[in-house]
């Protein structure tokens, strides 16, 4: 399961789950899009066997993922068990014991035993029932055609013509799925296909068969949002810059884009975190954010990212560090992977650990209940789109490695804290100082290690800001007692809450930055909602 953010397509879960929190916040359904947006209709505004009913009854499932922040639940599923009589027709107790699986049969029958003489399809549509019926949104993606793990470069599931996938059934699924489930509305959407990928891939079949799969689901229920994803593994839609994709069904296209660390693990442990942000954003908007921007931007949002959550991975830690401030500053809609903590068997193990999972391994509770604080400015609606111009645009400045916001208190104090009541910002620019909204206070430093404060001096060095460094996640001003020391805007590791400056040490073509702890990264994030 994968789970989706916020309010419109904020926030996303992936079952196989992902969760998601940013379909933005919306306020009724069905959902359309508006430019780069995804809105609700009316007011324009953003807005197999399913893993884990072995832990939890799914009720409490479900609430579990409305309780963490999210709104919208990307659920995968196979063509086979589509368009298979022998699939589908398969009870989930039968499908367990082909596996072997008499362990998590076993505690079905104790969490959820009205599941297991359910036929597969059954199952799923009793899961999709339930999450609504609870209040989350749901995103159906065809994940595979023939049920496996997911997802290797040629495993007969990875683009059109391969051993499992076929063309026509393809289509024939997404036509029985949108067809089941066009009456209910909390299914907002249809992903038509995970991760294309292997050596059949081509652009010329692409075009053909994803504008047949769109047309086929627009056809039978016009209200979904169809999710087009690209080549490479769900990271490539550069293409599409050369030859758009040719269909908006009506406002209901929404293109999707995977951005994981794995793609790049030894550059991540190895380059200057700075320099490898730089590249892996620039790749990012590149290959598939480029369709937010323009003179015709398009609704895009990363349908996969997640990382090993036990904090222990250098790479993982350092990508989203990067992820965090890169995302934020553009309010992308995004889906976590993962809900599910374990799997009933997966690449010839049971019960194997998915330590990717936002829930620990007994779904009793959050894996890193510090993860998901992180995660609360991502969750975030920031920026609006029909009433934005009655609202003064504003920063917000958001710490990378906390997830943090640099808040102003009732004392008039600087302190790192919570983003849902953060304070506003205004900046004009590199030399310029940042102001607090409203007032004719602005951000001072005081000295290396000390910490920063709000002042009616203005005009002095120390409160003129500079964004420095290769990916501008410094921000900076002359040190009062040695001018050719610059002092960056800084949090304690240990401490986050705490905003001081300490003199830079990575900046603009420094290579000796390898160990940087990225404490000193903040991003100015705009923002217009009042």
């Amino acid at each position: 399961m994968e789970m989706i953010r916020g309010t419109t397509l904020k926030t996303l879960l992936l079952i196989s789950l992902s969760v998601a929190a940013t379909l933005s916040v919306c306020e009724s359904l069905p959902l359309s899009t508006k430019g780069r947006w995804i809105v609700d209709d009316v007011t324009g505004r953003r807005s197999m066997i399913t893993e884990g009913l072995h832990s939890q009854p799914i009720g409490d499932i479900a609430d579990k993922i409305s309780e963490m922040g999210f709104n919208c639940v990307r659920l995968t599923y196979p063509t086979f068990s589509w368009t298979r009589v022998d699939y589908y027709n398969k009870t989930v107790a039968e499908s367990l014991d082909s596996l072997n699986a008499t362990e998590a049969k076993a505690m079905i029958a104790v969490q959820n035993p009205r599941f297991l003489s359910l036929p597969l399809r059954e199952s799923y549509e009793r899961v999709v029932g339930e999450l609504g019926r609870r209040g989350l949104m749901l995103i159906l993606d065809n994940h595979v055609s023939k049920p496996m793990w997911c997802c290797e470069r040629e495993d007969g599931n990875g683009f059109f013509g391969d051993k499992f996938f076929d063309p026509e059934e393809w289509i024939e699924g997404l036509s029985q799925v949108a067809n089941r489930f066009k009456d209910e509305s909390h299914v907002i959407g249809m992903s038509m296909r995970n991760e294309l990928r292997g050596q059949r891939s081509n652009q010329k079949d692409w075009y053909k068969y994803m504008r047949e799969g769109a047309k086929a689901i627009h056809s039978i229920n016009p209200n979904l949002l169809v999710v087009v994803s690209g080549l490479n593994f769900a990271n490539d839609l550069s293409f599409l810059k050369k030859k758009p994709f040719g269909l908006t069904l009506n406002n209901k296209v929404v293109f999707e884009a995977h951005w994981y660390s794995f793609d790049a693990t030894e550059q991540w442990n190895d380059k200057p975190p700075e320099q490898e942000c730089k590249d892996r954003a620039r790749e990012f908007y590149r290959e598939a954010g480029f369709l937010t921007e323009g003179d015709n931007p398009a609704p895009l949002f990363i349908s996969e990212f997640g990382m090993d959550l036990r904090m222990g991975n250098v790479a993982d830690n350092r990508y989203f560090n990067c992820y965090l401030p890169t995302v934020a500053a553009k309010d992308l809609d995004w889906a976590l992977w993962t809900l599910q903590a374990s799997y009933y068997y997966r690449q010839r193990s049971l019960f194997l650990e998915e330590v990717y999972s936002v829930l620990d391994f007994n779904r009793e509770k959050p894996r890193n209940p510090q993860f998901l604080e992180k995660l609360t400015i991502l969750q975030e609606m920031l920026q609006g789109i029909c009433f934005c111009k009655f609202a003064s645009p504003y920063y917000v400045i958001v710490h990378a490695k906390s997830g943090l916001c640099v808040n102003v208190d009732g004392e008039k104090k600087v302190h790192g804290s919570g983003c849902q009541h953060r304070t506003k910002w205004t900046h004009s620019g590199d030399g310029w100082p940042i102001e607090l909204m409203g007032s004719n206070l602005c951000l001072k430093a005081v000295g290396d290690g000390r910490p920063v404060k709000v002042s009616t001096d203005c005009q002095s060095q120390q409160s003129r800001w500079r964004r420095v460094s290769k990916e501008k996640l410094h921000l900076a001003v002359r040190d009062e007692h040695n001018h050719t020391n610059s002092l960056c805007l800084d949090a304690s590791s240990s401490d986050p809450s705490s905003i001081v400056t300490r003199k830079c040490t990575c900046k603009e073509g420094d290579l000796n930055c390898h160990h940087e702890e990225q404490s000193n990264w903040f991003q100015l994030v705009p923002s217009n909602i009042p």
